[in-house]
C-alpha cells in the first residue's frame, strides 16, 4: 500500500471547513488506495485526517516525537505509532516511509516539512509527488513569494513541475495519479 504523508496544522481554533476539509482528505485518501503517514498528533486538522482515514477503514502511521507523546498529544489508534527522539528524526522517518506529499494548510511547523521535501525534490534527491491544497487561497502569498524569489533571480527556473496546486479535495487524486516526473539534474547543472 502507498502511503500519503500530509502535513497540516494541528491547532485547535480553525474555521470548521478546514477541519471538515481534513476529514474528507482522510476518507477519500482511503477510497483511492492510500495509507496515511503523518506526525502522529491527535489534535487539530492532523487528528481529522487521522480519524477520516479510520472512520473509512484505512491504515494510519503516526511518527512522534516522545516529548510531545508523553504529553499525550499521540493519535493513539494509529495503527503503527513511532515514537522517536527529535523533530529531525521524525521528518526523516516520515519523508522515507512516504510515497508522494500533500500540504494541508497549516502553520511554521507545516511550512518546515513542506519546504525540506520541495527542496530535496529540486536538488534531485528524491522524485516523490508534492501537493499543496489551497484551500480558501490559503497558500496564494506562499506561492506569490515562489514568484518573487524567481524574479529577484534568487531562482533562476525550476518551479514548473516541483509541486501541484489542488483546489479542492478531489483535484488531490488527479495530480496524485498524473505523471510528474522532475528534471532536477539539468537544473542542478544548468545552475551550479
Amino acid at each position: 500500500m502507498k502511503l500519503l504523508c500530509v502535513y497540516c496544522s494541528s491547532s485547535l481554533h480553525l474555521s470548521s471547513d478546514y477541519y471538515e476539509m481534513a476529514d474528507r482528505v482522510g476518507r477519500e485518501l482511503v477510497s483511492h488506495g492510500w495509507g496515511l503517514v503523518y506526525g502522529g498528533g491527535n489534535a487539530g486538522l492532523m487528528g481529522s485526517v487521522a480519524q477520516g482515514v479510520k472512520a473509512a477503514g484505512g491504515v494510519v502511521v503516526g511518527v512522534i516525537p516522545e516529548f510531545m507523546k508523553v504529553r499525550e498529544l499521540a493519535f493513539t489508534d494509529a495503527d503503527e505509532l513511532i515514537s522517536v527522539s527529535t523533530m529531525a528524526e521524525r521528518k526523516k522517518l516520515m519523508i522515507d516511509r512516504a510515497d508522494a506529499f500533500l500540504a494541508l494548510p497549516g502553520g511554521i511547523g507545516t511550512l518546515e516539512e513542506i519546504s525540506e521535501v520541495l527542496t530535496l525534490r529540486y536538488l534531485g534527491q528524491m522524485d516523490k509527488h508534492i501537493v499543496f491544497i489551497n484551500q480558501n487561497g490559503y497558500y496564494d502569498h506562499l506561492f506569490r513569494f515562489f514568484e518573487h524569489m524567481q524574479s529577484e533571480r534568487f531562482k533562476t527556473s525550476g518551479m514548473e513541475g516541483l509541486y501541484d496546486v489542488a483546489t479542492t479535495v478531489e483535484d488531490i487524486w488527479t495530480h496524485l495519479h498524473a505523471d510528474q516526473s522532475y528534471e532536477a539534474d539539468q537544473l542542478w547543472k544548468e545552475t551550479h
